[in-house]
């Protein structure tokens, strides 16, 4: 059942995998490695290896169009620090928006299926792009969480696509704009189109092992880290849960920034 807290029903995706205590997590000063060590590197890195013994939903994985190949990985710029817990996978900076030279980092983990992360997106992530984003105060990085079905799965690999081709931002609004009608294969493509991608190319990316090794990756590292569901923020490395209101928001960034 959906709260403004999150989506706790999304705490049912149970891996083989063991988990690392969320509490132990959010309160390590280490975790900050999650975050602001590796995305304030401005790197575009090669995607993570593929998630082992996780709940993924399967994706297609049909060849790519004899007209199209799919785009290059990104390539790595600099290397992660090592610290203690799952391995962070590559961060793409696609997935980010904000300064480089931002003093506080947030890491959302999402779901395109998710109601509350719609919510997040409609009404409290404008707020804070104009106050902190705009500003230069914050970088917002997504990783992806797909934990309700094929469907999540599907979109995941749709906005991955759409972000070798540097709009990963404007699928990602454009997905969480009003109600979906179901983000079927033939509904993902109209967005491409719609923002105007290059749709052969699209067809390739969205099928290629390293697009879902990437959505793959996230999934995984969440899953290690026994995130309880979606959406899940880590805020210079400090977990808050849920599409809260702005002003928890403006309290964690705040302190943050106080905390340097």
């Amino acid at each position: 059942m959906d709260t403004d807290k999150g989506d706790r029903g999304d705490r049912g995706v149970k891996g083989a995998r063991g988990r690392v205590v969320l509490g132990a997590v959010a309160g390590a000063a280490v975790v900050v490695v999650l975050g602001v060590a590796a995305l304030q590197a401005q790197r575009e890195d090669e995607p993570p290896m593929a998630v082992k013994g996780a709940d993924a939903t399967p994706a297609a994985r049909a060849s790519a169009p004899a007209s199209a190949t799919p785009s290059p990985s990104p390539s790595p710029t600099s290397t992660i620090p090592v610290w203690e817990g799952p391995t962070p996978p590559p961060v793409d900076g696609n997935l980010a928006k904000g300064s480089a030279q931002a003093k506080v980092t947030i890491v959302e983990f999402g779901d395109f299926k998710c109601p509350n992360c719609r919510r997040f997106a409609q009404r409290i992530e404008p707020e804070l792009k104009a106050r902190y984003l705009d500003t230069g105060v914050v970088r917002m990085f997504w990783r992806d969480y797909p934990i309700r079905g094929r469907d999540s799965t599907r979109a995941a690999l749709a906005a991955r696509a759409a972000s070798r081709q540097g709009k990963f931002w404007e699928f990602h609004d454009a997905l969480y704009a009003g109600k979906q009608p179901g983000l079927t294969d033939a509904y993902l493509r109209s967005v491409a189109a719609r923002i105007g991608l290059d749709l052969a190319r699209y067809d390739a990316d969205r099928r290629a092992s390293s697009v879902r090794k990437a959505v793959d990756g996230d999934l995984g590292f969440a899953l290690d880290l026994g995130m309880p569901g979606t959406p899940a923020f880590l805020i210079n490395g400090k977990l808050l849960f849920g599409a809260q209101p702005v002003a928890a928001f403006e309290r964690a960034i705040e302190k943050a920034r106080r905390d340097g």
